[in-house]
């Protein structure tokens, strides 16, 4: 693609290639560049409605560098190098999607037609299973990167940046009580995967569907049914809930024959998944909770710590001392699994919590819920599927971390919208 929407276009269809490079979620980094530029030759600048609740939570995540160094109850390590490089990668991405979101929101409908950019998400999902299904087929798929080998170990062993720089195909957990293999690629780990397959298979679905013919239709049908696969693999329940909420929302939200059609379609899924062999797998991870001991340990330790500092947090995450299972810390003989959980691993919303405090968490909050609320009336399906990834949005805080990946596709939704109206 040629013009001022090429960035775009690189990000979006060329992110396999920075996978492998090594760049992956951090790509946007990089282009952000570019677009900052197209932004400046453009002046003046339009801003989305609620750019003030992200430029005051910018002002938050920089005001909570002060804390860095401070070390909450229940918390243990030292500052140095790793703090700050988390913190300053964090704030890099939150400025690059910032860029993103005005680059976008100022291009024209000549320039880069909504339908375009909506299908370039889609072209991202068929990308996105296809790595599903290399995490499900083979899971020991990986192989160091060209930036993992040109950065020195005291940045490119840091576990973080390590996931980021590092292509695998899969993470292989004990989930079930013995080792599986949960799809990752072309993401930066499973959860991930999760979430972004969610938001994607929206894009895809207004971009084939709702605006394709019969060929299209067929095609969404067919990805779909083969997305399923890595999807139950995954193991990935949050996502599943968001598939199930995104169905209902759906039925309540268009009428006439379309909420027949959606209605018979998903009885008809429902009974054909049910059939398969992918329902037991379901039925297994749903009978064995693993992570919720896990999930109530580092949730109620991040508020506790994010309760000392609430108006601007901690500027980065901190190891707990001990974890659900044990007060020591560390792997023991009998306890091959204790480590030091990070506060804010979670979700979204506990790592604001504990990077910015209870205010961040809420200017995050009042940023999406203002999207829902400003185009709830927008009916078209860019609208629809807009509103929906909002929600989700609001869903996941919950469950996933919105850095790296997550994050970028949210706020392409969010600008999505904007150039909707």
């Amino acid at each position: 693609m040629t013009g001022p929407a090429w960035p775009i276009a690189a990000l979006l269809l060329g992110y396999p290639l920075w996978w492998a490079l090594g760049f992956g979620g951090l790509s946007v980094i990089g282009l952000a560049v570019p677009m900052a530029v197209i932004l400046w030759r453009r002046r003046p600048i339009r801003v989305p409605p609620g750019f003030g609740l992200w430029l005051l939570l910018l002002a938050g995540y920089a005001i909570s560098a002060l804390m860095l160094a401070e070390l909450p109850p229940g918390t243990y390590g030292q500052f140095g190098a790793g703090r700050l490089l988390g913190y300053g990668m964090r704030l890099a991405l939150y400025l690059a999607l910032l860029t993103m979101v005005l680059y976008l929101g100022n291009l024209t409908e000549r320039e880069l037609p909504q339908l375009r950019l909506v299908r370039m998400l889609g072209v991202l999902f068929l990308t996105t299973v296809a790595g599903g299904l290399l995490g499900v087929l083979f899971p020991a798929f990986s192989f160091t990167s060209p930036v993992e080998r040109l950065l020195p170990d005291w940045i490119g062993g840091h576990p973080f940046v390590q996931n980021l720089i590092h292509p695998t195909a899969a993470q292989t957990q004990k989930v079930l009580g013995f080792s599986l293999p949960r799809p990752e690629a072309p993401f930066e780990w499973a959860n991930a995967w999760g979430s972004n397959v969610s938001v994607l298979l929206v894009w895809f679905v207004v971009g084939w569907w709702a605006y394709g013919g019969r060929r299209h239709k067929a095609l969404v049908a067919a990805a779909v049914a083969l997305a399923a696969v890595p999807i139950v693999y995954s193991l990935n329940r949050g996502l599943w809930i968001g598939l199930g909420l995104a169905v209902v929302y759906l039925i309540v939200r268009v009428g006439g024959r379309t909420r027949l059609a959606l209605c018979a379609g998903a009885a008809g899924a429902a009974v054909a998944f049910a059939l398969s062999p992918l329902a037991p797998l379901v039925a297994q991870r749903l009978d064995r909770p693993h992570s919720n001991d896990i999930r109530a340990f580092t949730v109620s330790a991040t508020v506790a710590a994010a309760s000392r500092s609430p108006v601007i947090g901690y500027g980065n995450t901190r190891n707990a001392l001990g974890n659900h299972r044990t007060i020591t810390t560390g792997k023991t003989g009998w306890c091959a699994e204790c480590g030091h959980p990070p506060l804010g691993s979670d979700g979204q919303l506990w790592l604001l919590l504990i990077t910015q405090g209870f205010t961040g968490a809420a200017l995050y909050v009042a940023f999406f819920a203002g999207a829902i609320r400003r185009h709830w009336a927008d009916r078209s399906p860019i609208g629809l599927g807009g509103v929906l990834v909002m929600s989700l949005v609001l869903l996941y805080m919950l469950v996933y971390d919105g850095l790296v990946t997550p994050l970028s596709l949210y706020l392409i939704s969010f600008a999505l919208l904007w150039r909707n109206s």
